[in-house]
Parts: structure tokens; C-alpha cells; sequence
């Protein structure tokens, strides 16, 4: 089906009915003359009558007008496009006048459906931008409000000293430039991720997909480049391993070598690492890699420590050398490093390539599909929630051009431009941010490998072209190459200037404007030819629908302007065949244009540039850039043709001006080279790591023999008391009421069975098991069946032939006192487990260390946690309505260093999860929101904390994989409960023991769904049936392989 032609010509038609201009839709088009001379008398009898005078006519309502005036675009239906050819089909003058007719009523009323779309995208943008708006000025009045006596003190200081100024001066930035030479005794692990798509250092396969593009070629090459900077040791770049028979068996293969050190280096180079995940049969596109994310975070982690303490056994003394910074390549990529960067408390830099938020408003203004069917075709709210927990993450965010961060980062709640520009003034001043963040966005052009542009390419422009393709060609040794030729046979004069175009035939690109401008400028025709590179085709007709119709366009109006002999469209040209495309322009003193409506860089216009070509492109998007650091060529309108035919003849015309912008082309082309992107890249992440706490996550060594309660006195892990707060429970201001409290629970635990502590230690686990059932009644109180889950989950694990070998984890929503009661109350000895993660994950406590706090777990997820900050902040956005104190107060003994707690009255309409994190972020607070005890409890923790984390955290300390980890939990649960079921990790469900959830409060019906976020034919989740015993958990057991 074409997709726009025949709506368009029959709307031209139409509008050609009864009208004495006919130039305005001038066409070749047959079926446009057939349908005109087939239906005017028809349209002129019915719509405008008898009109004899000019008055008349112009107070005749023409509804086939207004149908036509109320469609914006065109629309893709199949069924109004059988109508349609059932229309020119048709004898019968009666039928064919009732088939129009209904085809206009039919696109009049899809032209209502599109403007309801866009009217209630304007709508939602709309109020979306008042809350922007609202969080953007509580923040200022916070930052404001709350500033210290010294810092009120310092501001007065400076009003009274300095004098007014005109202007407000720059804020220098303190980071320091990459230099090679300072750095080449350094060991640098780098991770890159780029998740979907096929990704392989040779013969890459670009554009057999929509996930096979330009990011796979930017993330080899840049791995590439990375390894050959001095201080880089290793350069992993992580993807999916893909054994599918649909695709080459090279995708299948765990580890590819991208470059090897060279000689004498004592760099280990870089490699392509393929991690499983999900299905290995068959290719998965990107759309639906969503649920299968917490395996691959699982994979990658296992990968990560596996090196970082390889590499530092060769090069550290034995001590791991982690990542210097985790590097995520579009949305999914980008989740995955969030995750793994709060895992390992390394910075992470984000690159998202292409946007959801951006994609997602287009596809609403084009008004040709719903808010649900876009979601539903292209998991959009998935990759925007993806997105948004990039950039909560982010330390830094790696752009191209300064308009895609105006333009399509400042449309995420994450990133606000006006608030981050406040925040660093701050910082650079030495004045709190109060615990608000924005990631750093920094503009890094991609690099470009400029080593097969040939020396003659930038020094023998002028070189004589009769000596190449005149007559006496036969006379010199220099081959033509066959692209020349398949070019040149479209000529009348080939020795004209060549203007140059290439890109795929796709409407954005403004193709059909360009071949206008060059059509209706008689003197550019006379001076230079124009060559489309328009992509690769065999039949026009098979191509896809939006290819098909630019190029049958791009045919007519060749026509319609006579430009047979000035202009060249090939069918077909090889990747490698590019470089002598832009050779053959550049030997005609020829010049490069990208016309695109909106070109968010423009790769292109480097490569020109380095092979000597100046340059015409638009001015919305990347080309900003491009040209400002090149200085190589004139920025247009894309609308205008006549501002392109002028900048074209003025440079084809002018040949000082060529020569000029030649120059300088080549003279600064070495900004966008990888050399040059490398030193712009490690700069700026150094300087974040300046601001990023060093991680200090050392895993733990396996004893040779069992410990004893010599444990206590190891360094390190003994109680800490101390008045300076270094142990925290339930976070109470008065440090000895902590101590008190702190010594009566360890009193009352050991004093429970009457024996001493146990005298296991984790290193000698080789299994972990993880209870974390969210029992609670509809009060929110623990349910009395925890204590037969523990003592069942605890039976069948000494059923197994690993017994002794598998340590107990319980992680809970509630805090360790509330922990205490409850196993106090139903006789659970604690000293059975190993570790207890309270408050959702915020806390872990080991009862082996006398029930101490993990300090170290508290440094590591402190990042970017706003501590007091939040505690007004929350309050006042928890409920979507006025409440009194009494519906939502502190729950102060549940309340910690890391854990804000909050009771919440049954009855109590608060916000859910996505509401509330979105209404933070637009404050510039990260945080994460967890409702437990049947939502009568909110929990504000850390961003990088959460139950699966402290799980995450626990298995690198203590070297046990995470596919060596068995998760229990109920059917529901708290709102983090859908983070408990993907990974590695085995999950036994068991049925019928959940009373009351939270996960009513996760997010709103408009949000994704469960299966875009959980595996739903998952072979690492079973369930259990009601009133389960340890046989029954055995056999589900056994059926894992744990026997």
C-alpha cells in the first residue's frame, strides 16, 4: 500500500475543483488528472451550485473543503485505501459519487479522532508543565529558605563587597584536561553497555534492523578507542549473547577481542563480553528485552567481579580494581548500568542516543495513534520510566549537541536546566545543594576514525577530473572507481560542481524541499549537478511505505522540473563505496548538504568535512555545533527553499569562499576524532568522580575453617558504641537511648535459647536463602505465619545435602526492633540467619557480629540521599488531597540514618509510587518509595538501596553468585515486590500467605504493566500451593537441582 500518495493526490484533486490556479498542485501524477477530470463537474454541481458571480462563491459552504482543511496529515488505513481504489475502479457514475463521498466523511472523522488525540496530548503537557513549574520553584524556596547563618553571612559578605555588575559572570569549570602523559601510570577498567541489537567488532551488520544501527558501530568504536588511551587498562563492552539460528553464530560467542595491546603495553585491550539473557534460541528486539533486564544486571555483576579481582591480582597487589565508570548506551543499557552502579558505588555516564519522551510527543502529534497504542507497540512508558532511573542515577550524561539537551532532556521530570545551573553555582560556591542533584550534562561529539581519508583526499583537490573521467582517462594509471561511474551516467556535464546528499529517502530528512530549491533555481542548475544517495532499493514498490513514497516524490518533481542529465539517484551503493561518494563531490569543488527538518548531530557533515567538502545544513539540531567548531560551511531553514538554493550558489558560485571553508574544514576536523573525544571523555568523568564517593567494596576471603566466637574480637566487625552515632537503630536522635536499646535487644536474643552466639561465618556459604515474605494483616500488623514459613523455609534447607552450606537471609519492610519482637514473640533464634535487611533494604544487620550494623552498606548507599531534607518535602506531597497531622505523621521508631518512615491512616488517599517519584525528581530529590505494611507505611530510603540491592551487595561481599540464591516469597507483596522476581536468582511462590499488599500503590493505570518489568514464562519462578511444609519446599527444591 502507499501510504501517502493517494491521499494526497485525491485531496489535491479536490482542492483543484472549481479553482482557476492550477499551478499550485501541478502534477504528473495519472491518477490525479483522471480523478480531476473524472469528478469536477460532479463537485461543482454538488458542492458549489450555480455560482455566477465571485460573491457568490465565497459564501458557499463547501464541505469537501472543510474535510480537506481539517486534515493536518495524511493517514495510513488500509480500508480507505481499498475505497479508494475501488473508487477509480468504478463506471457507475452514482456509485463512484457515494464512494467519495463516504471516503470524505471517513477521513473527516479520522481528522477528528487525530485532533481529540492532540488535544488531550496538549492538555497533558500542559499540566505536566505546571507541575515542572511548581517543582522548580519549591525547590528555589527550599534552597533559599533553608540556608545556613554562615552561608546567609557569606552572601551578605559578598553583596557588601562586590559592586553591582552589568552581567553575571561565567561559573569556570574546575576540571582539569586528560593529559596522556600524567595518566599512563594509571590501570583504568572501563564498562561499556549497549544491550540490544547485534553487536560484533568485523562486518557489522547495519541496518539489517532497527536495533542494528549507528549506536553498535559508536559503541565498537569507541571501546576500540578507549583501549588505546594511555591509563586504560581494559575496556569490557558488554551486549547480549544471541545463539539463535536466525543469526550469525558470531553473536553466540561469550567473549570477542576488539583490540590488542600493543608491543610492550602493559594494557589487557578491549573485549566484547555477551551476556545471557532471556531466551538464547531466538533474537529478542528491543521492545521486549524489558522483563529480561534483572538478568542481564545479575550476568554483568557476575562478569564485573570476576575481572575486577583478576585484575587485581595481576596489577593491585590482589585488591580489585572496580570499574572506573559504567557507561550505559540507550534506555534498557542505561537501567542496567544504574543498577549496576549502585551495586558496585562506581559513577555512572549515560548516553541515550535516541529518547522515549521525545519519540512518544511526536507520535502524539502526528495524532495517527493513541497514548495505549503507541505503549502497546513500542513499550514507550517502559523506556521513559528506564530513562527517568538513568538519569536519577546519572552523574554524568554524554550528549552530542546542546539541542538535544534543551530539546529532548529538558522534557524528563530528572533533568530540569534551570534548577541544575542553580545547583552547580552552588556547588562551585561551597553552599549545600540539600541533598538535590542534577546530572551533568556534557556535550562529547561522537569520534570518527579519519584514517582512510588518503593524503591526496585533503591535499589534491584541485587535481584535474578529465584526468579521471574525460576522454583521455585512458591515459593515466588512476582506476575509477565503478561508483564514479554508476554516478557519471546520469550526467549531461559531469564536470560540473557536484551537490552532494546522502542519507535513507525518509520525509524528515526534506529530501523533496532540497530537490525543489535545486529545481526552481535556474542559475544553481546551470553551475552544478545534484547526486541523491538515497539509501539502496531494487523495486520501489517493495520498499517500506514511508521509503516508497519520498522516492516516487523525489521522481516526480525530477520531472515535473525537467532535471534529466543534472541530477543522479543510484539504486544501489556500498558501505565502502561512501568514502569515494564524497571524493568524487570534493574533486568537482562540489559541497555537502544535510536539509533535514531536524538532525539531532550529523555525522555526515564530518565525514564531508574531512574529505574536504563544505558544507549546507540545517539549523535545528546537532549542525549547530558542527559548523560553530568547523567553521565550514552556512546553516539554513529546512522550510525555505530559497534560502537553500542561495546558500548553495553562494558557495558553489563563489570560489574563495570554498576554498576558505576547505580549509578550515580540515584544519579543525580533528575535534571529532576519537583521539580527541577520548581526552574529552575521561576529563569530564574524572572530574565526576571528584564529587562520587570512592567505592571501597571489598569481598570477603573464604576461612580455611569454621570460626568460633573468636568472631567478636576480629577488627572491625565488633559492636560499635559510640556517641558520634557510628551505629544507628531506628535511627534515634539521643545516641544513648540507642546504646540502651541496642543492648537490651542483643540481651534478650542470646538470653532467648539460652546459648551462645553461632559460630558460622558466611564466608563459608555456598548458598544463600532469602525470605522475604510481605505477610501482613489489613491493619498492617506481621501475620502470626511468618514464624511456620521461617521454620519450614529453615527444615527443608536441612533436608538437603547442602546442609551447613546455606545461610538465611530475612529482608523486610519493617524496622530491626520490630524484626526483634516478632521472632522474639514467636520463638525464631535470629542467630540462624546471617544477615537481616530491614527497612526495605536500607539497613543489614548481621546477628554472627552480634546483631551489628553493616557501616560500610550505609556508605554505600549514602549517594545522593538527602537525609533531613526530605522529611518536609514528603510530607507535603504524600496525599493527593488535605489531610489532617494525624492521617500521615512520622513513624519515628521505625526511623533511621537511611530510612524515613511514615504512618499512613487506613483511609488516607496518598500518591502512588511513579506520582510521588516523579514530583521528587522535579525537585531534584532521588530517592526511592516503598510502601509496606499494607500501605499504611511509607519508607523514603536511598536511591541505591532496596531489597534486591542489599542481596546484590551481600553476594559480592561474600563471593556467592546470585544463581546460587533462592528467593521465598508470597503471591503480592510491598511496592518493590516486582524487584524481587527477576534475575538470576530461583523465586518459590508460596500461595495463600500474603494477607493484605502495597502494590495497589505502585503506579497509575497509564504506567506499563507487570510483563513489561517481570519474565511471565520465567524458568527460575515456581510456586508452592497453601499450607506448605518442608517436603513440599524440598521438592520444589530438588526440582532446581539443590538436593
Amino acid at each position: 500500500m502507499a501510504r501517502n500518495e493517494w491521499i494526497n493526490s485525491y485531496l489535491e484533486a479536490i482542492l483543484d475543483v472549481g479553482t482557476k490556479n492550477t499551478k499550485r498542485f501541478e502534477s504528473n501524477s495519472k491518477i490525479v488528472q483522471k480523478l480531476g477530470d473524472m469528478n469536477r463537474k460532479y463537485h461543482q454541481e454538488k458542492v458549489f451550485g450555480d455560482m455566477n458571480t465571485k460573491d457568490h462563491q465565497e459564501k458557499v459552504f463547501s464541505p469537501i473543503k472543510y474535510f480537506v482543511e481539517e486534515v493536518v496529515n495524511s493517514f495510513d488505513e488500509s480500508d480507505l485505501y481499498k475505497t479508494w481504489i475501488k473508487v477509480i475502479a468504478t463506471r457507475n457514475t452514482r456509485e463512484r459519487s457515494n464512494r467519495l463521498e463516504n471516503i470524505c466523511w471517513r477521513i473527516w472523522h479520522l481528522a477528528r479522532k487525530k485532533k481529540q488525540i492532540v488535544w488531550d496530548d496538549g492538555i497533558r503537557l500542559s499540566k505536566r508543565r505546571i507541575e515542572r513549574e511548581q517543582g522548580r520553584n519549591d525547590a528555589e524556596e527550599d534552597l533559599l529558605s533553608e540556608l545556613s547563618d554562615g552561608e546567609k553571612e557569606k552572601n551578605d559578605v559578598v553583596m557588601t563587597v562586590e559592586p553591582p555588575r552589568d552581567h553575571m559572570p561565567r561559573i569556570r569549570s574546575e576540571m582539569q584536561i586528560w593529559s596522556e602523559d600524567d595518566k599512563s601510570s594509571r590501570k583504568l577498567y572501563i564498562v561499556l553497555i549497549s544491550m540490544h541489537g547485534l553487536v560484533r567488532g568485523e562486518n557489522m551488520e547495519l541496518g539489517r534492523d532497527s536495533d542494528t544501527g549507528g549506536q553498535v558501530k559508536y559503541v565498537v568504536e569507541l571501546a576500540r578507542a578507549l583501549a588505546n588511551t594511555e591509563g586504560v587498562h581494559r575496556v569490557d563492552l558488554l551486549t547480549r549473547q544471541i545463539s539463535s539460528p536466525e543469526v550469525d553464530y558470531s553473536y553466540g560467542e561469550p567473549v570477542e577481542m576488539l583490540s590488542c595491546p600493543s608491543e610492550g603495553s602493559e594494557s589487557c585491550g578491549s573485549y566484547i563480553i555477551r551476556i545471557p539473557c532471556g531466551s538464547r534460541e531466538k533474537y529478542i528486539p528491543k521492545e521486549s528485552l524489558w522483563p529480561h533486564i534483572p538478568e542481564f544486571v545479575d550476568g554483568a555483576l557476575n562478569h564485573i567481579v570476576s575481572i575486577a579481582r583478576s585484575l587485581g591480582e595481576q596489577v593491585n597487589g590482589g585488591k580489585p580494581i572496580w570499574p572506573y565508570v559504567i557507561h550505559g548506551h540507550y534506555a534498557d543499557a542505561g537501567e542496567v548500568a544504574a543498577h549496576l552502579a549502585g551495586a558496585l558505588n562506581v559513577p555512572m555516564v549515560l548516553t541515550g542516543h535516541s529518547l522515549g519522551r521525545n519519540k512518544f510527543e511526536q507520535l502524539l502529534q502526528q495524532g495517527r495513534l493513541t497514548k495505549e497504542d503507541i505503549d502497546r507497540t513500542y513499550k514507550i512508558m517502559r523506556r521513559i520510566e528506564a530513562e527517568e532511573q538513568s538519569l536519577d542515577a546519572a552523574e554524568m550524561v554524554v550528549t552530542s549537541t546542546r539541542q538535544e539537551i534543551e530539546a529532548q532532556w529538558g522534557l524528563y521530570d530528572g533533568f530540569d536546566i534551570k534548577l541544575e545551573r542553580k545547583l552547580r553555582v552552588r556547588r562551585r560556591r561551597g553552599v549545600s545543594c540539600l541533598g538535590r542533584y542534577m546530572p551533568r550534562m556534557v556535550v562529547i561529539p561522537p569520534g570518527m576514525d579519519f584514517s582512510y581519508v588518503l593524503t591526496q583526499d585533503s591535499q589534491d583537490a584541485d587535481a584535474d577530473l578529465k584526468s579521471l573521467i574525460g576522454p583521455d582517462r585512458n591515459q593515466t594509471k588512476k582506476p575509477v572507481p565503478p561508483i564514479w561511474s554508476e554516478i557519471m551516467r546520469f550526467f549531461t556535464n559531469p564536470h560540473k560542481p557536484t551537490i552532494l546528499a546522502l542519507s535513507r529517502p525518509d520525509h524528515k530528512k526534506n529530501v523533496t524541499t532540497l530537490v525543489k530549491a535545486f529545481g526552481e533555481c535556474q542559475p544553481l542548475r546551470e553551475l552544478a549537478n545534484l547526486v541523491l544517495i538515497l539509501g539502496n532499493r531494487d523495486d520501489i514498490e517493495e520498499m517500506p511505505n514511508s521509503s516508497s513514497v519520498v522516492l516516487m516524490n523525489v521522481l516526480k518533481l525530477i520531472d515535473q522540473y525537467d532535471l534529466y542529465g543534472q541530477v543522479a539517484y543510484p539504486k544501489h551503493h556500498k558501505q565502502s563505496e561512501v568514502p569515494d561518494i564524497y571524493r568524487l563531490a570534493a574533486k568537482t569543488k562540489g559541497v555537502f548538504i544535510n536539509p533535514a527538518l531536524v538532525e539531532p548531530f550529523g555525522l555526515t557533515l564530518i565525514e564531508a568535512a574531512a574529505y574536504g567538502l563544505p558544507i549546507v545544513a540545517t539549523r535545528n539540531g546537532g549542525p549547530v555545533d558542527i559548523v560553530k567548531a568547523l567553521n565550514n560551511g552556512l546553516l539554513v531553514d529546512p522550510h525555505d527553499q530559497q534560502a537553500i538554493s542561495d546558500a548553495l550558489l553562494k558557495l558553489v558560485a563563489n570560489k574563495n569562499l570554498w576554498t576558505e571553508c576547505r580549509k578550515n574544514g580540515l584544519k579543525n576536523i580533528h575535534r571529532f576524532s576519537w583521539p580527541e573525544h577520548c581526552r574529552n571523555y575521561l576529563s569530564h568523568v574524572e572530574h565526576c568522580r571528584n564529587r562520587h564517593p570512592t567505592s571501597s567494596l571489598d569481598i570477603m576471603k573464604v576461612p580455611e575453617e569454621l570460626i568460633s566466637d573468636s568472631l567478636r574480637d576480629v577488627d572491625d566487625i565488633s559492636l560499635r558504641f559510640s556517641t558520634e552515632g557510628d551505629f544507628t537503630l531506628n535511627g534515634e536522635l539521643d545516641a544513648a537511648n540507642r546504646q540502651r536499646k541496642l543492648v537490651d535487644a542483643i540481651s534478650q536474643m542470646n538470653s532467648m535459647k539460652g546459648r551462645p552466639s553461632v559460630i558460622y561465618s558466611p564466608g563459608r556459604r555456598q548458598m544463600l536463602f532469602v525470605i522475604a515474605v510481605d505477610s501482613y494483616d489489613e491493619n498492617g500488623n506481621i501475620k502470626e505465619n511468618l514464624d511456620d514459613i521461617i521454620k519450614n523455609v529453615i527444615k527443608a534447607a536441612g533436608l538437603t545435602s547442602s546442609k551447613g552450606k546455606i545461610g538465611f537471609v530475612l529482608a523486610s519492610g519493617s524496622s530491626l526492633q520490630e524484626v526483634v519482637e516478632t521472632t522474639q514473640k514467636n520463638l525464631i533464634n535470629l542467630e540462624d540467619f546471617d544477615a537481616i535487611v530491614c527497612n526495605s533494604g536500607s539497613e543489614i544487620y548481621y546477628p554472627w557480629r552480634d546483631m551489628v550494623v553493616d557501616a560500610d552498606y550505609e556508605t554505600h548507599v549514602e549517594y545522593k540521599w538527602p537525609c533531613e531534607s526530605i522529611t518536609s518535602v514528603i510530607l507535603r506531597l504524600a496525599c493527593t488531597e488535605p489531610v489532617t497531622k494525624d492521617d500521615i505523621t512520622e513513624y519515628a521508631s521505625a526511623c533511621s540514618t537511611r530510612c524515613y518512615a511514615i504512618s499512613v491512616k487506613q483511609g488516607v488517599k496518598t500518591r502512588r509510587v511513579d506520582d510521588l517519584r516523579q514530583r521528587l525528581r522535579m525537585r531534584g530529590l532521588r530517592c526511592n518509595i516503598v510502601y509496606t505494611h499494607a500501605a499504611t507505611r511509607l519508607n523514603v530510603i536511598p536511591l541505591c538501596a532496596s531489597r534486591i540491592q542489599a542481596l546484590r551487595y551481600l553476594s559480592i561481599r561474600w563471593g556467592i553468585d546470585m544463581s546460587k540464591t533462592v528467593f521465598f516469597l508470597g503471591e503480592k507483596g510491598d511496592t518493590d515486590y516486582e524487584d524481587l522476581l527477576g534475575g538470576l536468582h530461583k523465586s518459590i511462590i508460596l500461595k495463600g500467605v500474603v494477607g493484605s499488599d502495597s502494590e495497589k500503590l505502585l503506579r497509575s493505570e497509564e504506567n506499563f504493566k507487570r510483563e513489561d518489568a517481570v519474565p511471565q514464562d520465567s524458568p527460575n519462578i515456581s510456586y508452592v500451593k497453601e499450607n506448605v511444609g518442608p517436603q513440599e519446599i524440598l521438592a520444589t527444591l530438588e526440582a532446581y537441582g539443590i538436593k
